[in-house]
């Protein structure tokens, strides 16, 4: 219904959501498990649900399986699904991540088979990014994929993957030419990760969640059409793939469905149900820190907005992103410290007042600084590409990767290996 108006499909949405959809008190979305696989299965039958209740991909143009419409369609129906059951598993990284860097830079085959499939709930994309040695160098990795045959064959290793244990597929960064700079000698390939060469393993944090992973690629071999974008141009890919995860971290894309990131309850904090329970309503100081957090994630929210309509409009450029991704961090920050400072010491205990998971949640209160790229190199980007400012030295800038000087664990192996299998005179 291309000619529906926002009011209309809202009211549409509506009344579809009531018939069709689970209700859902935000405290129960609190307590989903997101490295259960049963909590994937059920993501799964939940997006199927809004792909045949043709709700599902509201900003993915039409001929990929999406409804083709506007930011606020996306919106409004966001707006309506606020206490209903739906499937949020997906957004990040599949639909707001991977989905829409295939939809800028994949091949019309790629946008075809993988945005309609994971519409419907068929298939889950995650990011292998990160590698062991790699740090928040990127371009850096030493994942290789070797020509052979006319086939590509991967090897390597990637970590801090998010969920790939319940993916189906992986936006996979590799070198393919060692002799070139870092930027320039890499492929992203779309691989399998039911692939027998593929192992992974899931990674425990110090806050018990198992939903890292690390995955090792033994020989995996995949065919031109894994390949994203072109081969050698991978960092392009990966610059748009990045570009759409940090527009993500704080809800700043179109590509999502439901409550996001900002509302969603299993993020965000009830802090005024925090100091009603501690009986600190009355209490000056921690009124002035919940009303602090709160400013803070209405600021959050509003940035949010002017960032999309910004970029959209070309008043700013795509990596100011940036912006909202580092906003995110600092909104989260102040809420977890806001929430422990309430709470105090009853956040370390399991007792009758229910607050450990404050407590579980400060363990992790560094994700939201590294998640998405660190708060760090956000600034770089901000400083760099948004504001123009000088660019940091950098030792290894044009020089061939083979020739960088790294470390020797895992760097010098790479290389022999590249040197063991370079062709002879």
């Amino acid at each position: 219904m291309t000619d529906e108006t926002v009011a209309e499909f809202r009211s549409r949405a509506r009344a579809w959501l009531a018939e069709n959809m689970p209700r859902q008190d935000p405290a129960e979305a609190a307590l989903l498990e997101r490295d259960a696989e049963a909590s994937w299965h059920r993501a799964r039958e939940l997006q199927k649900k809004l792909y045949d209740g043709g709700f599902a991909g509201i900003c993915f143009p039409r001929e990929y399986g999406g409804l083709g419409l506007g930011y606020e369609y996306k919106k409004a129906f966001d707006a309506e699904a606020q206490g209903y059951e739906t499937p949020l598993l997906l957004n990040v990284p599949s639909f707001a991540i991977c989905c829409a860097t295939i939809l800028d830079m994949g091949s019309e085959e790629q946008k075809r088979t993988h945005i309609r499939a994971a519409l419907r709930g068929d298939e889950v994309l995650v990011q292998l990014l990160s590698e062991p040695s790699g740090g928040s160098d990127l371009a850096g990795v030493i994942t290789r994929a070797d020509r052979r045959d006319g086939r590509w064959i991967i090897n390597g290793a990637k970590t801090w993957s998010t969920w790939a244990f319940a993916a189906d597929y992986g936006l996979c960064l590799a070198r393919t030419d060692w002799d070139a700079p870092k930027h320039e000698g890499l492929t992203m390939f779309l691989v399998p990760l039911k692939h027998p060469g593929i192992t992974i393993n899931r990674i425990q944090q110090i806050n018990g969640s198992i939903e890292f992973c690390e995955e090792f690629f033994d020989d995996v071999e995949v065919g031109d059409d894994a390949v994203v974008g072109e081969a050698g141009k991978g960092w392009e890919v990966a610059s748009r793939q990045l570009y759409h995860e940090r527009r993500s971290m704080g809800d700043g894309s179109e590509y999502t469905s439901g409550p996001g990131i900002s509302e969603a309850e299993d993020v965000s904090i009830d802090l005024l149900a925090l100091a009603e329970k501690t009986d600190q309503l009355g209490n000056e100081r921690i009124g002035e820190m919940i009303g602090r957090a709160l400013v803070h994630r209405t600021v959050a929210r509003q940035l949010s907005e002017h960032v999309f309509h910004a970029v959209a409009g070309g008043a700013l450029p795509p990596t100011a992103g940036s912006i909202i991704r580092l906003q995110m961090a600092a909104v989260h920050d102040v809420e977890i410290d806001t929430a422990i400072a309430v709470t105090g010491t009853s956040a370390v205990v399991e007792d009758d007042a229910e607050l450990l998971d404050i407590g579980i949640r400060y363990l992790g209160r560094q994700i939201a600084s590294i998640g998405g790229g660190t708060t760090e190199m956000a600034r770089n980007v901000i400083g760099e590409r948004v504001l123009n400012l000088p660019r940091e030295y950098a030792a290894d800038r044009g020089v061939p990767f083979n020739q960088v000087r790294r470390n020797r664990s895992s760097w010098q192996k790479g290389r022999e290996v590249a040197e063991s299998e370079r062709p002879t005179a």
